[in-house]
């Protein structure tokens, strides 16, 4: 009598058969499915627009100006007044952004000095402008 030998391989085609008809299952049902939708709380309206941004200008030659906005025009500024406008501007909104627009002949060092005046005048919210694009366009 011839003995019967071990199989040692798994048969895998009943898993693949399941696993297409579990596929055919999902695909329909999914379109099905209709998103759960979320009740979010609301809020009031805030007390304040948020503020633009004032420009610090300083042109290659050290001299600084300042913009209260985009369309107004610029105000020079001594040395000795900059940080009593910071202070000033501060006062009336403690959250008030600042931009920085250097000259790029100009010194880093004297971008520097005035980033730490202004840190040092309690800014907060300060940043560089930049041209765009790599031909200064």
């Amino acid at each position: 009598m011839r003995q019967r030998r071990l199989m040692n391989q798994i048969n895998v085609v009943p898993y693949i058969d399941v696993m297409l008809v579990l596929l055919v299952i999902f695909m329909v049902t999914a379109p099905m499915v209709q998103p759960g939708t979320i009740d979010v709380p609301s809020a009031g309206v805030s007390a304040s627009p948020p503020a633009e941004a004032m420009v610090l200008e300083i042109k290659a030659d050290g001299a600084m100006s300042i913009r209260a906005s985009s369309n107004a025009a610029p105000r020079p500024l001594a040395d000795r007044e900059f940080q009593g406008v910071l202070e000033d501007a501060l006062a009336k909104n403690p959250e008030q952004p600042f931009l920085v627009a250097a000259s790029k002949e100009l010194q880093y060092q004297k971008v520097i000095d005035v980033l730490e005046a202004a840190r040092a005048a309690g800014v907060r919210r300060i940043s560089l402008q930049t041209q765009t694009g790599s031909d200064g366009r």
